[in-house]
């Protein structure tokens, strides 16, 4: 079923102040491989008050174009700070001279470790806490979100939906080459009417191809520019809990 629904234009706020209470739980590492390679960073997300008894929610986390890991502090109390636990890998492409801003990459290769990052993120979470293995949910902005389309149509099956805030739908390596398992994959299209990256004549396209593929797409359009947006945020949060309430994952 597909829905466009407006939202009122409210951007993201800034970077709160984070207390050591809520972020009790939230780290950065860096793994090592049995070989002693370093891996890139990660950053994690605890709810508060969580309770280890609960199996919650996953949101892996894919930041933005010239961001990294600790979007991640701005997002998820935007998102929510009870609902979910999260974590966020940083991409491949450092694209800054300070080494602080990465991107995601469109290669073969790119696409490849982004999937294998991903996977260890989710290992990494299901370690520290208590994941739903069928409640993972893989979300991101820009080129994090159409690399998190890109990976969730390679494994639909490991995902309990898919939401990319402001993120083309991939084109390139046939991303829908799975198409009859993608058509069981609740995706989420989150997109700014007047982004001159993404622009509306492109969204209805993208919109279009998805429903000739038959499958299960909510669109949302928000009148605003780049921004990722407070209502954004929340309406994520509203989507993967009525999957998550609704017995669908």
């Amino acid at each position: 079923m597909n829905r466009i629904a407006p939202a009122k234009k409210s951007t993201i706020s800034p970077q709160p102040h984070i207390g050591s209470e809520l972020f009790r739980e939230r780290f950065t590492g860096v793994r090592t491989v049995p070989g002693g390679e370093p891996i890139a960073s990660f950053a994690s997300f605890a709810p508060i008050h969580y309770e280890k008894r609960y199996a919650y929610p996953l949101i892996v986390w894919l930041h933005g174009e010239q961001g990294n890991e600790l979007e991640l502090r701005q997002v998820m109390p935007l998102i929510s700070l009870r609902n979910f636990v999260a974590i966020a890998p940083r991409g491949l492409v450092a694209n800054a001279r300070d080494g602080r801003d990465y991107d995601w990459g469109e290669t073969s290769e790119a696409i490849e470790w982004a999937e294998t990052r991903i996977a260890e993120c989710v290992e990494v979470a299901q370690g520290r806490f208590n994941i739903h293995p069928r409640r993972v949910f893989l979300a991101g902005r820009g080129a994090g979100g159409t690399m998190a389309l890109r990976v969730a149509w390679r494994s639909p099956k490991s995902f309990a939906g898919v939401a990319a805030m402001n993120g083309p739908i991939p084109k390139r390596f046939n991303p829908m080459r799975r198409v009859k398992e993608i058509r069981e994959l609740p995706c989420l299209l989150a997109t700014s009417r007047d982004r001159a990256a993404y622009p509306p004549e492109d969204v209805c396209r993208d919109l279009r191809l998805l429903h000739i593929a038959g499958c299960t797409v909510a669109l949302r359009q928000y009148p605003c520019a780049d921004e990722l947006t407070n209502s954004m945020l929340a309406d994520l949060n509203q989507w993967a809990m009525e999957l998550v309430c609704g017995n669908k994952v």
